[in-house]
C-alpha cells in the first residue's frame, strides 16, 4: 500500500492523480492533500479520500481549514505555509509525492521529498527548470526515486531502457518533444496581437488550469519541458528537438544511435502518465479510453515558428546560458502571463518582458536555495519594472 501525499490536489493533475488512485483503494492511500486557496475544494477532497493532513498554502486560511473539517466531522489535521508543505513532503505520512503545486511556489516542498528519499512524481516543471542542480543533488542525497509525470517527460522515461540511464551508454542520440501548437498554431504574429486570456486558455486538446494554458499557447510550456528534459535526462540543448503535433497523440518520441525511433502514444489524457508513475513498474488501469488510431486518420507534424512564438526560442537561449539563466526565465514568465491574464499586457509581449529581464540580468551559477529564491525575486521585480516602463 502507497502512502501518497498529493501537492495542488485542487487543480488539474491533482484532480486525474486522485482519480486513478481512488481506482486503486488496495494499492494507494492518499493521507496528506493541499491546495492554494481554496479551503472548500480542499474539505471536500479530505470528505472522499480521509488524509491525516491537510495543508492550505496561504497561512491566513489555516484557521477557516480547521473549522471548517471539524465542521464536516473529519479528524484530518490542518496545516500552513510553505515550510508545513515542505515538513509533510518529507515527513512519515507518506512515501510517494505527487508535486503538482504550479509555479516556484512548488519548489521547496519538491526538494524536500527528494532529499528524503521519497519516490517523487514531478508533475511541477518550474522545479527542475529553477534548480535543476539543486534537484539532482537532493536525489543523489535522498536516494529516491524520480518519476517525470509531464506527459512528454514520462513519454521519454517509458521509451528509454530502465527510465533514465545515462543516454550515451544506451545509445540515444536526440530526445523529441511533441507540442500541440496551442490555440494558436499557424497564425502570424499581426494576428496574435489582441488575442484575449480567454482565447489564450482555450486549449484544443487538453484541459488544464489558466497559467499553464497560456505557457502553452506562446510555446513556453515546450521551452521550460526542453529545459527539464535537459535535467532529468542530461540531454545536451543540440539534443532535444520540438516538433509540433496537433493532435496530441503522439506525446514524445526518442531516437537512437541505430536509426531506431521509440514513441508513446495514448490519448490525450492525464491520468495514463500518472497511473504509469504512480505504480512503475507495473501497469493499472487508469480509465482512459482506448486509442484508436484508424478512427484518427492522420498523425502531422511540423517545425515550431520560432518567429512568432519566441519563447521556446527564449527558453533554449537561457539553458545554453547556464547558471540559474532558467530560473530568471521562469520568474519573469510568470510575472507576465500574470500580467497577461489580468488584462495589462498585450500577448505579444509577454516574450518581450522575457527577453528584456534576460539581458538585464547576467547569469549567475546556482549554489543554494536560498539564492536561488533571491535571484527569482529580483527577476520577478526586474520584470514588473520593465512592465511598468514599456506597457503602462
Amino acid at each position: 500500500m502507497r502512502r501518497v501525499a498529493v501537492l495542488g490536489a485542487t487543480g488539474s493533475i491533482g484532480a486525474s492523480a486522485l482519480d486513478v488512485i481512488a481506482r486503486h483503494p488496495g494499492r494507494f492511500r492518499v493521507d496528506v492533500l493541499s491546495a492554494h486557496r481554496n479551503v472548500d475544494a480542499l474539505v471536500e477532497l479530505c470528505g472522499r479520500f480521509r488524509p491525516e493532513l491537510a495543508l492550505i498554502a496561504d497561512p491566513a486560511l489555516e484557521g477557516t481549514l480547521a473549522r471548517k473539517l471539524k465542521a464536516a466531522g473529519l479528524r484530518t489535521e490542518a496545516a500552513a505555509g510553505a515550510d508545513a508543505l515542505a515538513e509533510a513532503a518529507a515527513g512519515p505520512l507518506c512515501d510517494t509525492v505527487l508535486a503538482a503545486i504550479v509555479g516556484a511556489a512548488g519548489m521547496a516542498s519538491t526538494l524536500a521529498a527528494a532529499r528524503a528519499g521519497k519516490r517523487l512524481l514531478l508533475a511541477n516543471k518550474e522545479s527542475a527548470v529553477m534548480a535543476g542542480p539543486l534537484l539532482l543533488d537532493a536525489l543523489r542525497v535522498g536516494g529516491g526515486e524520480l518519476i517525470p509525470v509531464d506527459s512528454e517527460h514520462n513519454a521519454i522515461f517509458q521509451c528509454l531502457p530502465g527510465g533514465r540511464p545515462p543516454l550515451a551508454r544506451a545509445g540515444v542520440r536526440r530526445l523529441i518533444l511533441t507540442a500541440s501548437g496551442g490555440p494558436f498554431r499557424g497564425r502570424t504574429r499581426a494576428e496574435l496581437a489582441g488575442v484575449t486570456p480567454e482565447q489564450a486558455c482555450a486549449h484544443p486538446n487538453w484541459r488544464m488550469g489558466r497559467k499553464i494554458s497560456v505557457d502553452s499557447a506562446t510555446l513556453m510550456n515546450k521551452g521550460l519541458e526542453v529545459i527539464e528534459a535537459h535535467v532529468l535526462f542530461g540531454a545536451s540543448p543540440d539534443a532535444i528537438d520540438v516538433v509540433v503535433h496537433p493532435q496530441s497523440l503522439v506525446h514524445s518520441l526518442v531516437e537512437y544511435a541505430d536509426g531506431s525511433v521509440l514513441a508513446e502514444l495514448g490519448n490525450p489524457d492525464m491520468r495514463t502518465a500518472l497511473a504509469h508513475a504512480l505504480a512503475w513498474p507495473e501497469r493499472i488501469e487508469a480509465g482512459v479510453a482506448p486509442l484508436d488510431l484508424a478512427a484518427r486518420a492522420q498523425l502531422a507534424f511540423e517545425r515550431p515558428d520560432l518567429e512568432t512564438f519566441r519563447c521556446l526560442a527564449l527558453a533554449y537561449q537561457a539553458l545554453r546560458a547556464g547558471g540559474d539563466a532558467p530560473a530568471l526565465l521562469n520568474a519573469a514568465n510568470e510575472v507576465a502571463v500574470d500580467a497577461f491574464l489580468a488584462g495589462t499586457l498585450p500577448f505579444l509581449a509577454i516574450a518581450e518582458v522575457i527577453e528584456a529581464t534576460l539581458g538585464e540580468l547576467p547569469p549567475a551559477p546556482v549554489v543554494d536555495a536560498e539564492t536561488l529564491i533571491h535571484r527569482d525575486l529580483t527577476a520577478r521585480d526586474t520584470a514588473r519594472r520593465i512592465m511598468r516602463r514599456a506597457f503602462c
